[in-house]
């Protein structure tokens, strides 16, 4: 798997880069050929002569070094490579790669870098429950960057134990081995442009309020997840939610079930289209300009008006893609009600689960789904919401084959 692979590591100031000796030396006995700059703190933890031996081949570590950057090596460097490896990336080099700041070789590097990153914290648990360092990481990770890590366990510190410990060298091995596997599995849906909607719509009453549900957009993200990967173009409509966002997808953000419908007119033309939002059935007739304020008395009436039905609007449309699969939310009679929706929304597919609250869906990270089309009825186990999108998109592959 890692033979020829050409791998740049990092290495940051930490007592944990001992541990990264180990990596090299493994990622060598499975034919990775391994090149590495040493922070300026790196080195006070291990030595150029010591990585040197185990890479076999020179350490970087030098922005200004004349012999090296007459060819701009801190460009080469991260550019002549498949991966970049940060190990042990502590709290401080993490807070720099998340603002751009290039004040040595390797934080220049890292910020010229092409090759995708993996990133391996190792700090102190309380500095990597800091609401710095966990926005930093968030940061990171909605640029693309990958994590590995951290681990759970007792720190260097006398007496401290948390989550922020180097992951072990082969679970490190592992995850970049994992990597690459991901990257150079077949992409069925290259080539397709997928659509897909997820989370909650929300419609205002005032300024203030608003109606909405509990959808926390999950299975929806996870389905724009799995189809990036399998090689889609994903363009993924979001109401509001608070989950980060799927790598290597377009995302457009919008409110009320309006707002999402003309977006989802705009993405097309589209191969397929998964309607994973939970959208608003109904929206207030009258939106207050002003906060209603509370009265002695009855409480202000509402009264409502049906929004438009987004899947029915597309599946019965002149651009309609080439396939449709919508989601029913039920919490009775789940099967008979998506039924009665296949037949009337135009889709080859709905994805039926019972959303009451003793079933924990909404919010929670496993989902039961029963999946009906015209041939019939299919039920799947109970599976994590990211099984259930796999599945899904292979249930989408085999469908456009």
């Amino acid at each position: 798997m890692l033979a020829g692979k050409r791998i740049l590591i990092v290495i940051g100031g930490g007592i944990a880069a001992y541990k990264v000796l180990e990596v090299i030396r493994r990622l060598k006995e499975r034919g990775a050929e391994v090149r590495v700059i040493l922070t300026r703190s790196g080195k006070e933890f291990v030595t150029p002569m010591t990585v040197g031996a185990l890479s076999g081949e020179k350490v970087f570590s030098d922005l200004f070094d004349p012999t090296e950057e007459q060819d701009i090596g801190h460009i080469v460097l991260s550019r002549d490579t498949d991966l970049i490896l940060v190990a042990p990336a502590t709290a401080n080099l993490i807070a720099r790669m998340a603002n751009g700041i290039a004040d040595e070789l390797a934080t220049a590097s890292l910020l010229a870098a092409a090759a995708p990153i993996i990133v391996c914290p190792a700090m102190n648990q309380r500095m990597w429950a800091h609401p710095a360092t966990q926005r930093n990481a968030a940061q990171l990770a909605a640029d693309g960057v990958r994590f590995i890590g951290p681990a759970e366990g007792r720190m260097a510190e006398r007496g401290e134990a948390g989550v922020g410990r180097l992951s072990e060298p082969m679970e490190i091995v592992a995850g970049v081995e994992s990597f690459f596997a991901e990257r150079e599995q077949p992409k069925p849906l290259a080539g397709r442009h997928v659509l897909v909607t997820s989370g909650p719509t929300i419609e205002p009453i005032d300024p203030v309020r608003f109606i909405t549900n509990r959808s926390s957009g999950k299975q929806g993200h996870a389905i724009a997840a799995a189809a990036a990967r399998a090689g889609a173009c994903v363009t993924l409509i979001s109401g509001p939610v608070s989950i980060p966002d799927p790598k290597g997808v377009d995302i457009v953000r919008v409110e009320t079930a309006r707002q999402m419908l003309e977006a989802v007119m705009a993405a097309l033309p589209a191969d397929v289209a998964v309607m994973a939002a939970a959208v608003s059935d109904w929206r207030p007739a009258a939106v207050a300009q002003e906060k209603i304020k509370k009265a002695a008395g009855d409480p202000p009436p509402l009264s409502f008006i049906e929004n438009p039905d987004i899947l029915a609007t597309l599946g019965h449309g002149r651009q309609r893609p080439k396939l449709m699969i919508g989601f029913a939310a039920e919490t009775t009679d789940v099967k008979a009600n998506a039924a009665r929706k296949l037949a009337a929304k135009g889709a080859d597919y709905i994805v039926a689960n019972d959303v009451s609250p003793e079933s924990g869906v909404f919010g929670g990270d496993r989902n039961s789904v029963h999946v009906l089309s015209a041939a019939g009825v299919e039920t799947w186990p109970t599976l994590g919401k990211d099984e259930v999108a796999e599945r899904l998109i292979a249930l989408i592959v085999e469908r456009l084959r």
